[in-house]
């Protein structure tokens, strides 16, 4: 799907094994819908790491992502504004997330993107 606002605010995540199933379950039925709210918010992705294989110059080459951390969410957002926003301030911090969650996580990247 294409991407509909000018930015993408990119948040990679490890989360400890034995949180998962509420890492997920906090992420796609409070955390996201939260952030849905706030003003310059548009879409969210969400994607897990999974193995494959490339072809290229006539190789197969293992794709593990080894190292990366193993959860990502694409925030699709109108401005890099919309970060320092009052109503952004309050989502990230709202229901299960902060307290339930985000303790377990780790290796935890934030860039913010350019839409070309």
């Amino acid at each position: 799907m294409p991407f509909t606002a000018k930015y993408a605010f990119m948040v990679s995540m490890d989360v400890q094994a034995d949180k998962e199933d509420l890492f997920n379950e906090v992420y796609d039925q409070e955390h996201i819908p939260a952030l849905l709210e706030v003003d310059g918010v548009v879409a969210v992705s969400r994607l897990k790491t999974v193995p494959a294989t490339l072809s290229m110059g006539g190789e197969e080459l293992a794709i593990t992502g080894e190292g990366m951390p193993h959860y990502i969410a694409i925030y699709e957002v109108d401005s890099p504004d919309v970060l320092n926003s009052p109503a952004w301030a309050e989502a990230v911090e709202a229901g299960r997330w902060a307290g339930q969650v985000r303790p377990f996580t780790t290796n935890r990247q934030h860039v913010m993107r350019k839409l070309l």
